[in-house]
């Protein structure tokens, strides 16, 4: 028997593309903290590039060491990168990216404005998420905030009512036409035998009740303002990371049940789910009203009763959307037009049946003083918590729901 042994070449081909996206996925839900002009100057329209991605995947390599010395060597002194192996050996992970259906590389930034014949930053090409790495985002924020909890799967939003079928709760109650027929034979058998079968009558028929479950449309508002990564903190990553696990759970657990996100800042909008991980602070101010607006017009849009707004904010509301279209703003105190206005849009939430639950990332008086209306208002629930353990918060509250019908 005959072994042929041959040069050992360094290289990455062991690393598949779930451990690549392991590796990166801080950079894919980087908010603009760890930039510090971006945290300074926020750019909400930024997003990552194929440059950027390079990037993050060397300095993951770096840091786990898996680099030979010889590349960075080879790195330090070229003239031009591309015609290192370094370099191709990321371009390959790149690759590997896109071929597992992780990445897509779109076309030019359009934020950066091209000029004639111009190169550089002006053809940077635009990184896109797919569905598939969203799932994957979200299942690893799932297990990590539920992971905590030490909880199994959940099953559906239990209700008060009791209906035939599904899980039995111990309650019975006579057949009527159009129950399930998940008979109750020990107290139908006694009828049968008091009676007799052949007098027997659909109403003497006795069967099981059990827990009704019905679907909740959520609404998940997110504060994207500056003062989100302005302060020595980043509050902003940590709350994507609840909505991406928030969207895996009732994707996979609650199939009845809709999810839509939405952001506010100067004014608010909806934000696709595949563009959620990606979403970067700014623009400056808070505009809570156009944020809670945009939550019940999008909720008028779902079928269902069942329905809530989930707030996470750190900071009082600052903005307001006048009828002209213009942005009201005053950052100094709690103004009282625009309380007034955000006050209000809580009171017409309340009208729709629609709970708001707000998470507060922050303790000024002033700002419980405000949630604590916002609650009353709408009887919903209000949390004081910071970036390290909102998503259990976030996940209990959901996972625990007791709806009563008013």
């Amino acid at each position: 028997m005959r072994v042929r042994y041959s040069k050992y070449e360094p290289g990455f081909d062991d690393l598949s593309g779930a451990e690549l996206m392991e590796m990166i996925q801080d950079f894919l839900m980087d908010s603009g903290f760890s930039d510090p002009y971006n945290r300074y100057q926020p750019d909400p329209s930024r997003t990552p590039t194929a440059e950027d991605l390079y990037d993050a995947l060397l300095q993951a390599l770096l840091e786990q060491g898996r680099i030979p010395e010889e590349w960075l060597r080879e790195a330090r002194f070229a003239n031009r990168k591309e015609e290192t192996r370094l370099y191709q050996e990321i371009q390959k992970l790149i690759q590997r990216l896109q071929d597992e259906g992780f990445i897509r590389l779109g076309g030019p930034d359009p934020t950066q404005p091209a000029g004639p014949g111009s190169q550089g930053e002006a053809q940077e090409v635009r990184l896109e998420l797919t569905q598939k790495s969203v799932d994957f985002l979200g299942l690893k924020s799932l297990r990590a905030l539920l992971g905590s909890l030490g909880k199994n799967a959940p099953g559906a939003h239990p209700t008060r009512h009791y209906a035939s079928g599904v899980e039995s709760s111990g309650e019975t109650k006579p057949y009527e036409f159009g129950d399930q027929p998940n008979l109750n034979l020990a107290e139908t058998l006694k009828r049968v035998v008091t009676k007799g079968l052949e007098n027997l009558e659909a109403s003497d028929l006795v069967i099981e009740l059990a827990e009704y479950t019905a679907a909740m449309n959520t609404v998940v508002l997110l504060d994207c303002s500056h003062s989100m990564i302005l302060y020595g903190e980043d509050r902003f990553t940590p709350a994507k990371r609840v909505a991406l696990g928030l969207a895996h759970l009732i994707r996979t657990q609650y199939p009845g049940d809709q999810v839509r996100f939405g952001i506010f800042h100067d004014s608010a909008e909806e934000v696709p789910l595949g563009r959620l991980p990606t979403v970067q602070v700014g623009p400056y101010h808070t505009n809570t009203a156009e944020g809670l607006r945009l939550a019940r017009k999008l909720l008028r849009k779902m079928s269902g009763e069942m329905k809530q707004i989930i707030m996470i904010t750190d900071g009082k509301p600052s903005a307001l959307t006048l009828p002209s279209g213009q942005i009201y703003k005053n950052a100094w105190g709690l103004d009282p037009v625009i309380l007034a206005e955000t006050l209000k849009e809580a009171t017409l939430a309340r009208k729709e049946g629609i709970p708001i639950h707000t998470f507060m990332l922050a303790r000024e008086p002033e700002l419980l003083a405000f949630v604590k209306k916002i609650t009353q208002i709408t009887k919903g629930k209000a949390y004081l918590t910071t970036p390290a353990n909102i998503g259990r918060y976030v996940l209990m509250d959901f996972l625990n729901r007791k709806v009563s019908w008013n």
